[in-house]
C-alpha cells in the first residue's frame, strides 16, 4: 500500500503539522468491532471518536438483526451469529460504496505476519475482545496473549501505515467470503480503521475527493478526533456528500452536493434543532425505522420496530416536500408568486383564476407571502399519517461511560405522536427528545429507565 498511504492519509488525516497526527487521537481509532458483554447485539466504542464509524455500523446491524433474520429474541445472539451478522453488515457496506462497474472492492487487512496480537486499550475486561489474528478461527487460542514481531502498544501512526496490505476482491460472493474470513482482523485491534480504509479505497480517492464540499477538510479532525460529517454519508449512503439536504443545490455559482436517494437507514441531528442545518427527507425517512442520531459530539442510535412509521409518505407529507424544494432558507413561507408553481407541482388546479382566489384566502392581510400551515390546511386537511398512536422504541449509546452502570445495553421505552401542539402527557426537554422532534414535531418518549439515554 506504500504509494497509496500518503494520498489516503491525506484524505483521513488531514496534511498534519509537523508534529504530525496526535497520538492521542489515533490511540482512541485503534479498536476493532467489539460486542457488549451485556447486550449480544450491540457494538462498544472504548473512547470517544470512532463513533462516526461504529454508529453507522450498528444502524446497519440492526437493520439486518431486526428485519433480515429470523429469530424470536433479536437481542440474543451466538458468538457464531455475531460473526455471520457483522461480516454480513461490513459487507453490505462496502457494496454500496462501490462505484466502479467492475465491482472492485479493496480490502486492507494487515501485512502478513505483522497482525498484533494485544489490545490497544487499557481495560482488562475487554483485552480479550480484542485480540487480533489473522488466522482461521478453529486455531484461535484461548484468552492468552502472543508473541509478535509488532507489539501493540509500539504501534504508532507512521507504524501502523507501514504495515497494512491491500487485497482486491473482484465479486460481490468473494467479498463477503474474505470478508467473513478476516472476522478477527475487523474485531482486534485497529479493525475499525480497517474496514474505514477498505470503504476509502473501495469508493476511490478521487471519486471522494470530487464530492466532498471542502477536499481541505479531513474525514477524521485532527484537532478533536471526531469523523466529519462527509465520513458519515459515505458510510451510510454511499456518498461522501457533505450536506444532509436532498439533492443538490446552487450557492453563489457553486454546486453543493446533497443526498440523492432514500437512504436505507436514517439520520437525525441536534444541530436541526438549533437551526444550524436542514437535514433532507432522504434521511429523515429511511427505508427502515432506525436513525443515527447526531449531538455536537457523538452519535447514537435510535429505532423500532415500527415499519409503519417508513411506508410511503402520505399526500400531506410530500406536499410539505415539495413546498420546502421552492424554500431552501426552511422560513416556512413562499413568495406569493410561487404559489402557481407548487401547484402545479402537486398536480393540484392551477388555472390563474384560481391560483388568484387561493392567494387571497392564504394571504388576507396582502403580506406577499403563503404559509406553509394554512397551505396544507387548505389542501391536505385531516390527513391521516398511518403512524400509530404509540410504539415501542429503543436507544443504542457504544460508550459505556454514557451508559447506566457503565454497560453498553439498549434504553427502552414508548414513543407517542399526539399531532396536536398541547399534549396532555409531556415529557422532559431532553435532546433525544429535540432530535426527534425535527422529524416529529409532537413527540413525547416515556423512557423504563429513570433517566433518559444521552446523546453524548
Amino acid at each position: 500500500m506504500a504509494e497509496l498511504n500518503k494520498e489516503v492519509v491525506d484524505l483521513v488525516w488531514g496534511r498534519p503539522s509537523s508534529g504530525g497526527v496526535s497520538a492521542s487521537i489515533f490511540r482512541r481509532w485503534t479498536q476493532g468491532f467489539v460486542f457488549s458483554e451485556n447486550e449480544h447485539t450491540a457494538l462498544e466504542q472504548f473512547e470517544g471518536g470512532p463513533c462516526a464509524v461504529i454508529a453507522p455500523v450498528q444502524a446497519f446491524l440492526l437493520k439486518n438483526i431486526l428485519f433480515n433474520r429470523e429469530s424470536p429474541n433479536w437481542r440474543q445472539m451466538s458468538e457464531e451469529e455475531q460473526k455471520t451478522a457483522l461480516c454480513s453488515t461490513l459487507s453490505e457496506i462496502l457494496e454500496s460504496a462501490c462505484s466502479s462497474p467492475a465491482t472492485e472492492f479493496c480490502l486492507v487487512t494487515w501485512a502478513k505476519g505483522q497482525s498484533p496480537h494485544t489490545s490497544t486499550h487499557t481495560n482488562p475486561q475487554t483485552q480479550s475482545h480484542s485480540q487480533t489474528q489473522d488466522m482461521p478461527e478453529s486455531s484461535q487460542p484461548p484468552q492468552e496473549q502472543q508473541p509478535t514481531a509488532l507489539a501493540v502498544e509500539d504501534l504508532g501512526f507512521d507504524q501502523f501505515h507501514s504495515v497494512l496490505h491491500k487485497r482486491t476482491v473482484m465479486s460481490v460472493s468473494g467479498l463477503r467470503e474474505e470478508v467473513l474470513s478476516l472476522y478477527h482482523t475487523w474485531r482486534g485491534c485497529c479493525g475499525v480503521l480497517l474496514f474505514l480504509y477498505s470503504v476509502i479505497l473501495t469508493k476511490g480517492i478521487e471519486n471522494i475527493r470530487n464530492e466532498i464540499q471542502d477536499t481541505m477538510e479531513p474525514l477524521i479532525d485532527p484537532v478533536h478526533g471526531h469523523g466529519s460529517q462527509s465520513l458519515v454519508n459515505l458510510l451510510v449512503t454511499g456518498h461522501a456528500v457533505s450536506n444532509v439536504w436532498d439533492g443538490d443545490r446552487e450557492c453563489s455559482g457553486m454546486k453543493l452536493h446533497g443526498i440523492h436517494k432514500q437512504a436505507s437507514v436514517g439520520f437525525l441531528t441536534l444541530m436541526e434543532s438549533l437551526r444550524y442545518c436542514k437535514v433532507g427527507a432522504f434521511l429523515k425517512s429511511p427505508k427502515f425505522p432506525i436513525w443515527i442520531l447526531g449531538s455536537e459530539t457523538h452519535l447514537s442510535v435510535f429505532f423500532t420496530k415500527e415499519m409503519s412509521l417508513v411506508g410511503p409518505a402520505s399526500p400531506t407529507e410530500q406536499a410539505r416536500r415539495v413546498f420546502q424544494s421552492f424554500d431552501p432558507e426552511d422560513n416556512g413561507f413562499i413568495p406569493e408568486s410561487l404559489l402557481e408553481d407548487v401547484m402545479k407541482a402537486l398536480d393540484l388546479v392551477s388555472e390563474p383564476e384560481y391560483v388568484s382566489l387561493v392567494k387571497s384566502k392564504l394571504d388576507p392581510e396582502s403580506l406577499g407571502i403563503i404559509l406553509l400551515a394554512p397551505f396544507l390546511l387548505e389542501f391536505f386537511p385531516d390527513q391521516d399519517s398511518g403512524i400509530p398512536d404509540s410504539f415501542p422504541i429503543y436507544h443504542y449509546n457504544g460508550l459505556k461511560q454514557s451508559n447506566h452502570n457503565e454497560r453498553v445495553e439498549y434504553v427502552e421505552g414508548t414513543a407517542l405522536v399526539l399531532g396536536f401542539e398541547d399534549p396532555m402527557v409531556r415529557t422532559d426537554d431532553t435532546p433525544v427528545k429535540r432530535c426527534l422532534q425535527t422529524k416529529w414535531s409532537y413527540i413525547e418518549l416515556l423512557w423504563t429507565t429513570d433517566r433518559s439515554p444521552s446523546l453524548n
